[in-house]
C-alpha cells in the first residue's frame, strides 16, 4: 500500500519546468551596453588622432589636433601635400574637393595620448537624449512611415489585398521571397539599402505571414539579404567607395572579387531562406518564432482569408495599395538619383499618406487618429535608434574610440600576408561593434589601417575588402547597429534572430576569409 501511495504521489507530481533563458528587451540591452561604455572610459586610456576635413563654404582644409586646437590649410592639392602633417597621406585630395569625402578623416601617425575623460553616471542618461537628438532625421521618417501604415490599415486595403494575393500565389509562395531577397541584395551592393529598408517591413511582413511564413523570413528576406549585398559592396558609395577613397585607392580596384562574392553570398542567402521556408511549410512548429506566431500576425492585422470581416477589394483600396507601393519606389529613386535623405523621404511619405486619407472615405477624426496611432506604434523603434547612437557618443566623448583603433593597429604590425589580412578582418569585425556606421568606420580607420598593407607588401584594396566583410559580419549581430531597431519593429526576440543568423556569420568568416587569402596569394601588392 505504501508503495502504491508513493507511486501515486509521484505520478501526481507536477512536471519539471525546463530552464529557459530570458533575454532582456532591446531597451535593456542597450541600457546595459551604455553603462559598460561609460565604465570603459574609466579604464581605457584616452587618446585621439588628428582629423582633417574640407570646409567647402570657406574653401579650406581644417585640421583638428588631438588636443582640440584647430588650424587651417588652403583648400588646394598643393597646399594639402605641403603641410608637414598631411604630406604622407596617400589620398586623392580631389575626393575632398568634389564632395565624395564629407566627414573628418584620421591622419596617420598622429595618435596622441590625452588626459583621461571618464564619463559619469549622469552621462548614461545625457547620451541617450543626445543620441536621440542626433538620430532625429531617421526617427521622424519612421514615425511618418508608421502614420502612413496606420492610414492604409484603417482603409482595409491591406486585408483585402492580401486575400487577393494569397489566392493568386498558391503553390508559388517562395517566388516572392526569392524576388525580395534578390532585389535587397542588389540594393545593398549598389547603394547600401539598409536604414531605408525599415520602410519595407510593414508592407512585406503581412504578405509573408499570409503566405504561411514567419517573422524570421521577413527579416531574412529584407535585412539579411540587404546586408549580404552591402557586405559585398560593388559600387556602394557609403561603404566601398568612401573606404577606397580614404584608403587612397580607386574604388574599382578589387571589384571583380566583390562581384564574385556578392553573387555567391546572394545565392547562399536565398538557398538558406529556401531551406528554412520549406522546413516551416512542412512543419510550422519548426519555426524559430513559433511561440510568437499569433502575436506577430495580430501585430500586422492579418486575418483568416475565409473570415467574413474581410472588406471587398474596391478600386479605392486598390489605388491606396498602389500609392503605398509607389511611395517605396519613389523613395529608392530619390535616394539613388536625387540625393534624398530622411527628411525628403519622410516628406514624400507624408504627401502620399494625405492623398490616401482622402481616398479612405473615413471621417476626419477617424483618419487622423489612424495616422497618429500608426506613428505611435513605431515610437519604440525610433527610440532604439537614438539609444544605439548614444553608445557611440559615449565612446567618442570619452576619447576611447581612437585608442581602440590605435591598439588594433599595433596588434597587426609585423604580421605577414594571409595572417595579416585575416587579422584585419577580425579587427574590423570588432570595430564594427564600436562604430556601426559603414562610412563612419571607413573615415576613422582606413587612413590608419590601409597604409599597413604597404609594409607587408599587399594591395590596399584588399584591406578595403577586409573592412567590408569584417564589419558587416558584426552588423548582423551588433545591438549598436540596425538589428535592434529591426527586431523591435517586428517584436522579435534577439535569441530567435541569433539562432537563425549565426550560420550566415560563420559562412561570411569562412568564405570572406578564403577570398581575402586568395587575393593576397594571387594579387600581392
Amino acid at each position: 500500500m505504501a508503495a502504491e501511495a508513493t507511486a501515486g504521489a509521484a505520478s501526481a507530481a507536477p512536471p519539471k519546468k525546463k530552464f529557459k533563458l530570458k533575454v532582456p528587451t532591446a531597451f535593456t540591452i542597450l541600457f546595459i551596453i551604455t553603462i559598460l561604455a561609460v565604465i570603459a572610459t574609466h579604464f581605457i586610456p584616452a587618446g585621439q588622432y588628428a582629423k582633417v576635413e574640407y570646409v567647402a563654404d570657406a574653401g579650406i582644409f581644417q585640421i583638428t589636433e588631438p588636443g582640440g586646437e584647430v588650424r587651417e590649410v588652403e583648400g588646394t592639392e598643393e597646399a594639402f601635400y605641403a603641410d608637414e602633417q598631411l604630406k604622407d597621406m596617400k589620398i586623392d585630395v580631389n575626393q575632398f574637393l568634389n564632395g565624395a569625402i564629407t566627414k573628418p578623416i584620421s591622419v596617420p601617425g598622429t595618435y596622441t595620448p590625452l588626459e583621461s575623460a571618464p564619463m559619469g553616471p549622469y552621462d548614461v542618461f545625457t547620451s541617450m537624449v543626445n543620441g536621440t537628438i542626433n538620430g532625429v532625421d531617421i526617427m521622424v521618417f519612421i514615425l511618418v512611415l508608421g502614420g502612413l501604415i496606420g492610414v492604409v490599415n484603417a482603409s482595409g486595403a491591406f486585408e483585402s489585398g492580401l486575400v487577393a494575393l494569397t489566392q493568386k500565389t498558391k503553390g508559388r509562395e517562395f517566388f516572392l521571397v526569392f524576388l525580395v531577397s534578390a532585389l535587397m541584395t542588389l540594393g545593398g551592393t549598389t547603394c547600401g539599402l539598409e536604414e531605408e529598408a525599415v520602410a519595407f517591413y510593414p508592407i512585406l511582413a503581412p504578405v509573408f505571414i499570409a503566405l504561411g511564413y514567419d517573422s524570421i523570413v521577413t527579416v531574412g528576406a529584407i535585412f539579411l539579404a540587404g546586408s549580404m549585398g552591402t557586405t559585398f559592396s560593388t559600387i556602394n558609395p557609403f561603404a566601398v567607395v568612401i573606404a577606397s577613397n580614404a584608403a587612397g585607392v580607386q574604388w574599382t580596384e578589387g571589384i571583380e572579387w566583390r562581384i564574385a562574392g556578392c553573387i555567391v553570398g546572394g545565392i547562399v542567402v536565398i538557398a538558406y531562406l529556401y531551406w528554412y521556408c520549406k522546413k516551416i511549410k512542412k512543419n510550422p512548429e519548426a519555426s524559430y518564432t513559433y511561440e510568437d506566431r499569433e502575436h506577430f500576425a495580430s501585430l500586422f492585422n492579418v486575418h483568416d482569408s475565409n473570415s467574413n470581416e474581410i472588406k471587398p477589394f474596391t478600386w479605392q483600396r486598390k489605388l491606396i495599395l498602389i500609392l503605398f507601393v509607389l511611395a517605396f519606389i519613389l523613395m529608392v529613386y530619390g535616394v539613388v538619383n536625387l540625393g534624398w535623405w530622411f527628411p525628403q523621404m519622410a516628406a514624400s511619405f507624408l504627401a502620399i499618406a494625405i492623398i490616401c486619407m482622402f481616398l479612405t472615405g473615413l471621417d476626419e477624426k477617424s483618419i487622423t487618429d489612424a495616422f497618429v496611432n500608426g506613428a505611435s506604434s513605431l515610437v519604440g523603434v525610433s527610440l532604439i535608434i537614438g539609444l544605439a547612437r548614444g553608445v557611440n557618443m559615449i565612446m567618442e566623448e570619452g576619447l576611447i574610440s581612437d585608442t581602440l583603433l590605435y591598439w588594433a593597429t599595433n596588434a597587426v604590425n609585423g604580421m605577414q600576408g594571409p595572417v595579416f589580412i585575416l587579422m584585419m578582418m577580425v579587427i574590423f569585425f570588432l570595430l564594427g561593434f564600436i562604430v556601426p556606421s559603414s562610412s563612419g568606420l571607413a573615415v576613422l580607420s582606413m587612413p590608419i589601417l590601409a597604409p599597413l598593407a604597404d609594409t607587408v607588401g599587399i594591395d590596399r584594396s584588399i584591406v578595403v575588402s577586409a573592412y567590408n566583410w569584417g564589419q558587416y559580419a558584426m552588423l548582423y549581430l551588433a545591438p549598436t547597429g540596425l538589428v535592434m531597431a529591426t527586431l523591435t519593429m517586428l517584436d522579435m526576440k534577439y535569441t530567435h534572430w541569433l539562432k537563425f543568423v549565426l550560420p550566415m556569420v560563420g559562412f561570411l568568416f569562412v568564405f570572406g576569409g578564403a577570398l581575402l587569402v586568395a587575393q593576397v596569394m594571387l594579387c600581392g601588392a
